[in-house]
C-alpha cells in the first residue's frame, strides 16, 4: 500500500510551497508538468494510470478554486488542476474511485490527517474515551438552610407524634373492640414514615452540621439538635419491620389484656407477654449492641439509668422501708379508714375529679377528663391534656389520689415552654421526672396533713350526707395507714417501691432468660409474700392488675419508685428556701409550689436531662436520703415510733 511522505521526498517548487493567490498567475506548463511527475513517483503511479481512469470512474470534478495548494508540513497528495465550471449547469459530481493495485485487497479509506498532525501509515486504534469529569461537590447547605431543614422534619414529627397520642387514648377510652387492627395498622403507618423520615442520610448529616456548629445556635435549637440526634440514634439501626410489628402488637396485647383481666385468665393473655418481651429484647439490642438488652429499655425511660444504678437505689431504700414496716407492725398501732367507707354515686364522683382538677391548678380550656380501666394521662402539646380515670362505687379514694396523681402529670405537660410545643422538645423529660410530678401531688401534697383540710371540704361538698362528721385527723390517718394490699395504685407510701422492686425483679427474670410469661404468677406471689408479707387472692390482684406490660412498657416501672425520691428531693429543697409549705397547703394555694416547679422544672420539656434539672433545681444531684428522711419523719411520727 502506498505510504505518505513528507515535502523532502516531493520534487515541489517553492512557488507552490509558498503560493501567492494571484488571479494573473499562471505557472508555466513545464513547472506543472514536473510537479505532476514528480508526485506520480511519490506515489508509485505509473502515467498509463494517471492518465488513463478506469471505465466508470471518471475524474472528480470539484467546484474549489482551481489553484493547487499544498499546505506547510501536511504531506498531503495535490490534486491535479482542472478548470471552473458552472455549478448550476453541472449535475452531482459522482466520487473519484481510488487507483488499487492487482496485488492488495481494496484498503480501507483512511481519514484526511489535520494539519496539527502527520498521518502514520498504520491504522490507529480507536482512542480511548476520556473519564468524565468528576462532578463537583454539591456546596454544603448554609446554617439557615439546615435550620429550615430542621424545622421541617420537627414538624412532621409533630403532627405524628399528635395523631398517635390521640390514637392510643380514643383505643383506651372510646374506641369500639372491632377498632383494633384497625388502629394498630395506623400507627404502624405513622411509626414507618418516623422511621423512613429520621433515617434519611441527609437529615442526619444535617444534625451533625448542625451539631457542629452549635456555638452558634441559640440555646432552643441546641437543645433541638441534641435531642433530635438522640431520638435519632435510637431509632436508627432497628429495623423497620421490628418497629412497626412492636406497635401493632402493642395494640393488639392491650385489647387480649382487658379480656384476660375480665375473666381473670392469665393462660390467653401470657402469649402475649413472651412476644413482647423476644421482640423488645431484639430491638434492644439493635439500637445498642454492645449493652444489656434490659439496660438499654431503662436508660430510654430514664437517661443515665441500669440495673446497677436501681440495685444501688433499691437496696437503700430497702435499708429506710422493711426496718420501718418492722416496727410499724410491733407498734400495736392500727389505724382504720372507716370514715371514707361505703358507696359513692359515681356521676358526683366524676364531679369530684373536675373540683380536684382544678384545686391542682389544670387549666381546664386545655384539659380533657374521661375514663378508661386504667387510669393515665397524655398530652398532644400544651394546649391538650388528656385524663384518664377509673372510678370505683366502692372505694372514693382510689379516685381522689387517681385525680391527684394523673393530673400532676398533666400540670408538668401544661407547663412546659409552649414554643415546645411543635418539637422534639415537647414533653417531660424522662419517665422518672414525670413520676416525680405526679407522685408530689399524690402524696406529698394530696397526703400531707396541711392539705387534708381543703381536700375533705372539697369531698364533703359532693357528699356531705356520708362524709359530713369525717374530721381531717380522721381523713389524715386513713389515708396514711400502713396497710399492706395487692394493689400498687391503692397502695401506701410507705409499701409502695416494694411492690415496684417486685415488678423490677420478674422484670430481670424476664429479659435474662430465666422466666417465662408462664411463670410469672408464681415468682409474683413470693415476692409479694416476702416483701409485703400478703399473696394476690388470684390474678386480678397479681400480675393482671397492671396494662404495663401489656404495652411493652419493660423499664417503665423503677421510675416510679425513683420519681417518689425525685419528688422528697424537691420538697425540702422548697422548705429548706423558706417556701411556706404548711400555710400554703393549709389554704390550698398551691400557686408558689407550681411556680417554683414550672422555673425549675416543667418549662424546660425535655431541653435537660433529668441529672441536669436535679442539680439546677436543688444545687445538688439525686440524693436518697431526703426520702428515706421524709419516709422516716412521717410515719415515726403517726406510728409513735422512736
Amino acid at each position: 500500500m502506498p505510504k505518505h511522505t513528507d515535502e523532502a521526498q516531493l520534487n515541489i517548487p517553492a512557488f507552490l510551497l509558498n503560493p501567492i493567490r494571484n488571479e494573473d498567475y499562471e505557472p508555466a506548463e513545464e513547472e506543472v508538468d514536473a510537479v505532476m511527475e514528480s508526485v506520480r513517483q511519490a506515489a508509485g503511479i505509473s502515467p498509463t494510470q494517471a492518465d488513463v481512469p478506469e471505465e466508470g470512474n471518471e475524474p472528480e470534478q470539484t467546484d474549489e478554486d482551481p489553484t493547487v495548494t499544498v499546505d506547510d508540513q501536511s504531506g498531503s497528495q495535490a490534486e491535479d488542476c482542472a478548470p471552473a465550471v458552472d455549478e448550476q449547469s453541472q449535475p452531482e459530481p459522482e466520487p473519484a474511485a481510488t487507483p488499487k493495485s492487482e496485488s492488495e485487497p481494496e484498503p480501507t479509506p483512511e481519514p484526511e490527517p489535520t494539519p496539527e498532525s502527520e498521518p502514520e501509515s498504520e491504522p490507529q486504534p480507536e482512542p480511548k474515551p476520556e473519564p468524565e469529569p468528576e462532578p463537583m461537590p454539591e456546596p454544603e447547605p448554609s446554617l439557615e438552610e439546615d435550620l429550615d431543614h430542621l424545622q421541617a422534619v420537627e414538624r412532621r414529627l409533630y403532627a405524628h407524634r399528635y395523631a398517635s397520642a390521640e390514637l392510643e387514648s380514643f383505643g383506651a377510652t372510646i374506641d369500639p373492640k372491632k377498632a383494633t387492627d384497625d388502629r394498630a395498622e395506623a400507627l404502624a403507618v405513622l411509626m414507618e414514615e418516623d422511621h423512613e423520615l429520621l433515617s434519611k442520610p441527609e437529615v442526619g448529616t444535617m444534625l451533625e452540621r448542625l451539631g457542629n456548629k452549635s456555638s452558634e445556635l441559640d440555646d432552643t435549637v441546641a437543645a433541638q439538635v441534641r435531642i433530635l440526634t438522640r431520638d435519632r440514634n435510637r431509632l436508627v439501626n432497628v429495623p423497620v419491620a421490628d418497629q412497626a410489628k412492636l406497635v401493632r402488637l402493642a395494640s393488639q396485647s392491650y385489647d387480649a389484656w382487658l379480656a384476660a383481666k375480665a375473666n381473670d385468665d392469665w393462660r390467653s393473655f401470657a402469649p402475649y407477654i413472651d412476644r413482647m418481651v423476644n421482640l423488645q429484647r431484639r430491638i434492644a439490642r439493635a439500637k445498642n449492641p454492645d449493652a444489656d438488652p434490659y439496660d438499654t429499655l431503662l436508660d430510654e425511660y430514664e437517661q443515665g439509668t441500669n440495673r446497677a444504678f436501681y440495685n444501688a437505689f433499691f437496696a437503700r431504700v430497702k435499708r429506710c422501708v422493711l426496718p420501718l414496716l418492722t416496727s410499724i407492725s410491733k407498734s400495736g398501732r392500727t389505724l382504720s379508714a372507716s370514715c371514707v367507707a361505703g358507696r359513692f354515686d359515681v356521676n358526683r364522683q366524676w364531679e369530684l375529679a373536675h373540683d380536684i382538677a382544678r384545686l391542682e391548678g389544670i387549666d381546664e380550656d386545655a384539659h380533657f377528663l374521661t375514663s378508661t380501666e386504667h387510669p393515665f394521662s397524655e398530652a398532644m402539646t400544651s394546649n391538650y391534656a388528656i385524663t384518664a380515670a377509673h372510678v370505683e362505687r366502692d372505694d372514693l379514694m382510689s379516685n381522689v389520689y387517681t385525680m391527684l396523681h394523673e393530673v400532676g402529670h398533666n400540670l408538668y405537660e401544661q407547663g412546659v415552654n409552649p414554643d415546645f410545643n411543635h418539637t422534639s422538645l415537647k414533653g417531660g423529660t424522662s419517665m422518672g421526672m414525670h413520676e416525680a410530678q405526679s407522685r408530689f401531688f399524690e402524696n406529698y401534697i394530696g397526703k400531707d396533713r396541711a392539705f387534708i383540710g381543703p381536700l375533705l371540704e372539697l369531698m364533703k361538698q359532693r357528699f356531705r350526707g356520708q362524709l359530713s362528721r369525717v374530721t381531717p385527723n380522721q381523713l389524715y390517718l386513713a389515708v396514711n395507714r400502713v396497710a399492706p394490699t395487692p394493689i400498687r395504685v391503692n397502695a401506701d407510701e410507705l409499701t409502695y417501691p416494694l411492690h415496684i422492686l417486685v415488678r423490677y425483679e420478674i422484670e430481670q427474670l424476664l429479659f435474662d432468660g430465666k422466666a417465662t410469661a408462664r411463670e410469672i404468677p408464681k415468682l409474683w406471689e413470693e415476692r409479694y409474700r416476702k416483701y409485703i408479707g400478703i399473696s394476690p387472692a388470684n390474678n386480678v390482684e397479681g400480675p393482671l392488675q397492671d396494662v404495663h406490660w401489656a404495652q411493652g412498657d419493660f423499664g417503665y416501672f423503677p421510675t416510679y419508685a425513683l420519681g417518689g425520691a425525685y419528688a422528697a428531693q424537691f420538697r425540702a429543697k422548697m422548705i429548706d428556701e423558706g417556701l411556706a409549705w404548711d400555710e400554703l397547703l393549709a389554704t390550698g394555694n398551691l400557686a408558689p409550689i407550681r411556680a417554683w416547679l414550672r422555673e425549675r422544672v416543667w418549662e424546660y420539656g425535655r431541653s435537660k436531662d433529668p441529672a441536669q434539672i436535679m442539680q439546677d433545681a436543688c444545687g445538688e444531684p439525686l440524693n436518697p436520703r431526703h426520702y428515706a428522711n421524709y419516709l422516716t419523719k412521717k410515719y415515726a411520727a403517726i406510728y409513735g415510733i422512736r
